[in-house]
């Protein structure tokens, strides 16, 4: 039996299934619509400091595994070594680059795919496609909600975590999704971002590929 009362768990049923999304389209579209300069001021900068295209574009898991592309404003070059192979991410990442990732200013664009209902403001970061063939079933939950452009992992250590560390928080978030939790989580990031901390793995210039845990499901 749950512990809250049956008013608090019909409140979470509601935003889960209606209020998140509707509050997703209340500040996204304003957004849009008043940061429409600045997006393009910045566009117009990523392609004079790092060339075109602008936008980059990826194909991503979203709720339940469905694939969507995603899109940010690229921060790397598309530098080759003399084999026409490109160089490692650390020798692509210009500091206009780390700027826009370090301010998360680079996922701006994602704001599109929330007013589309590919995403949501909050919830788990939408990782890579052949990730999902690495989960076990309990890290596969992550996927039971819309991926978000911020999220309880991403407040709570981001890249400084383990990717099993980041799984947990992203699945306690599914199990205890909330109005309430969405707004202390957006307040943490703009913390966040204002600190600009843990936006790398150590040693990395940008983050380590998952391949897999070595944690076996019950």
């Amino acid at each position: 039996m749950s512990d809250f009362p049956i008013s608090i768990q019909v409140m979470h049923t509601f935003y889960r299934t209606y209020g998140k999304r509707l509050v997703d389209l209340l500040v996204t579209l304003p957004i849009l619509i008043v940061g429409a300069p600045v997006f393009l001021l910045l566009a117009l900068a990523v392609r004079w400091k790092l060339g075109a295209p602008v936008l980059f574009r990826q194909e991503r898991p979203g709720v339940n595994g469905r694939p969507f592309t995603i899109y940010k404003f690229r921060t790397m070059t598309d530098r080759r070594d003399a084999a026409g192979n490109l160089l490692p991410d650390g020798e692509r990442l210009t500091a206009f680059g780390k700027f826009l990732r370090s301010t998360s200013l680079d996922e701006l664009p994602e704001l599109w795919n929330v007013l589309r209902g590919e995403m949501s403001l909050v919830g788990p970061r939408p990782l890579l496609m052949h990730y999902l063939a690495l989960y076990t079933p309990e890290q596969m939950r992550r996927h039971a909600v819309r991926p978000g452009i911020t999220g309880w992992a991403q407040v709570n250590g981001r890249n400084a975590l383990t990717w099993e560390e980041k799984f947990e928080r992203d699945v306690w978030y599914v199990d205890h999704l909330s109005f309430w939790l969405d707004v202390k989580i957006v307040l943490f990031t703009f913390l966040r971002i204002l600190k600009r901390a843990d936006i790398n793995q150590e040693g990395q210039a940008t983050v380590k590929y998952f391949t897999g845990s070595n944690i076996k499901s019950n």
